[in-house]
This record gives C-alpha cells, structure tokens and sequence, in this order.
C-alpha cells in the first residue's frame, strides 16, 4: 500500500478498467465519466471495445481523484489545476495511437 492508502501500482503494461478502478478507489463508471470530462485520460480501446489504460492514464485518475475528492476542485477547476503539466502528450500515448492505426490500415 502506497501513503494515500491506494495500492502499489504494478509494473504491468496495460490495465483493465475494473483494474484502474481498485488501483484508484473509484467505480469504473465514474472513470468512464472522467474520459468524457479530461480529454487527456484516453484509455486504448480494443477488441469489443475494452478499455486498455497505460501507467500514465492509472496516474492521471489518482491526480484526478486527488484533486476532486480531497481537494474539492469542481471538474472545471481540476481541469485548469491539471492543464499546465499536461501540455505535452505523454510518448507511451502517441506511440499507443500510432500502433492503432497501423493495425487498421494493415
């Protein structure tokens, strides 16, 4: 268990959401919500339309939840708090999204 009382994240490659969910002590709904709201937390998708989150993504919804629940930010608020380091894209991101679109164009 982490100091915030989550536990440890494992060195794994890719999470499922039900994984995500335990990982960060929030229901997979409201992780499907967040990806409508922070248009950075862009899980994988693949076949039937599985959620796949990387490392980066399980961090981002930790930040999130931080900054919502402990915090009090409103989702507006959490966004403008969350902007300035997320500027640049993340490279495991745009790599992900290249292997995507290799796979449908093969």
């Amino acid at each position: 268990m982490s100091s915030s009382g989550l536990p440890e994240i494992p060195l794994k490659r890719y999470f499922t959401i039900s994984e995500v969910s335990t990982l960060c002590g929030v229901k997979p709904h409201v992780l499907r919500y967040w990806e409508q709201e922070f248009t950075e937390l862009r899980p994988s998708k693949r076949r039937g339309n599985r959620r796949y989150y990387v490392r980066e993504d399980v961090e981002l919804v930790r930040q999130i939840s931080v900054l919502l629940y402990e915090q009090g930010f409103t989702i507006s608020g959490a966004r403008k708090q969350l902007a300035p380091q997320l500027k640049e894209i993340p490279m495991p991101h745009i790599v992900e999204g290249l292997k995507e679109v290799l796979a449908v164009l093969s």
